[in-house]
């Protein structure tokens, strides 16, 4: 057993050598498209984040965007007020890996091959490694008042995340599970457009500080509402790539980064 890895993570609550474990994680996710380990991560650690955050967080990029659900450039065959085409707002601010204290408990766990080899095991994947590029493989997330992530479809086949401090109101993950199926092509505009008038129940994700959440976002549809009042929500991504030394695009990293390197 990793000794690092037991002073971040609680592996005595989560096994995560064990193969029923995993099996059961497995399900779950496959299952729901989503699953919530709360209080994976111990909190010392988690305080230990939380601080190291509050001292970088003057480092953040911040950066405030308009973008269809899709995450790609307007389609002409379509209306400008087309599911396809209506613009949501999205913004946050952001460090990077580079940025991340070497010292930080998020490379340890971001490192651990145990934590990386359940991973694959849930995921369903051969293979998981850090990306290419200096910044994209930890990135942590700070949401100010007002601030939020509009309506949108992943790229990625799955996210992992890590919450580290919830805002005092706000800031709720909402998801509508299968909206599209990305593979066959079949984008389902016509549900697109009730769930962005509103009409359509959205379920909400309840994620407290210390929660490893994983999530398969490329069919489902989902966002993170209005942050409310002075505290900042604050959540890690641990992003991996299923090939090794592949790279974050410029075009992404000038948009979520500011910068290439």
């Amino acid at each position: 057993m990793n000794q690092l890895l037991t002073k971040v993570a609680d592996l005595e609550q989560y096994p995560l050598n064990n193969e029923d474990f995993r099996v059961s994680c497995k399900s779950t996710l496959d299952e729901n498209g989503v699953l919530v380990m709360r209080n994976f991560v111990k909190s010392e650690a988690i305080t230990s984040i939380l601080r190291e955050g509050e001292e970088n967080h003057h480092l953040a990029y911040y950066a405030a965007n308009s973008h269809n659900i899709y995450l790609k450039s307007s389609d002409r065959q379509y209306a400008s007020d087309h599911p396809r085409n209506r613009k949501v707002s999205s913004s946050k601010g952001c460090i990077t890996s580079d940025q991340i204290p070497d010292a930080s408990v998020l490379h340890t766990l971001y490192n651990a091959m145990e934590f990386r080899n359940f991973l694959c095991a849930v995921l369903d994947e051969d293979e998981l490694h850090e990306y290419g590029d200096a910044l994209s493989s930890i990135n942590l997330h700070y949401a100010n008042e007002g601030q939020e992530l509009g309506w949108h479809f992943d790229n990625s086949s799955f996210a992992i995340t890590l919450m580290i401090q919830n805002p005092a109101r706000g800031g709720v993950f909402e998801y509508v599970k299968d909206v599209r199926d990305a593979d066959s092509g079949d984008m389902n505009y016509e549900l697109a457009g009730k769930i962005l008038d509103g009409n359509v129940p959205a379920k909400t994700l309840s994620m407290d500080a210390g929660a490893l959440v994983l999530f398969r976002g490329r069919n489902t549809m989902h966002r993170v509402t209005p942050v409310k009042g002075s505290r900042t929500r604050m959540l890690v991504l641990l992003a991996y790539n299923t090939k090794p030394d592949i790279s974050l695009s410029e075009s992404a990293r000038m948009t979520f980064f500011g910068r290439l390197r």
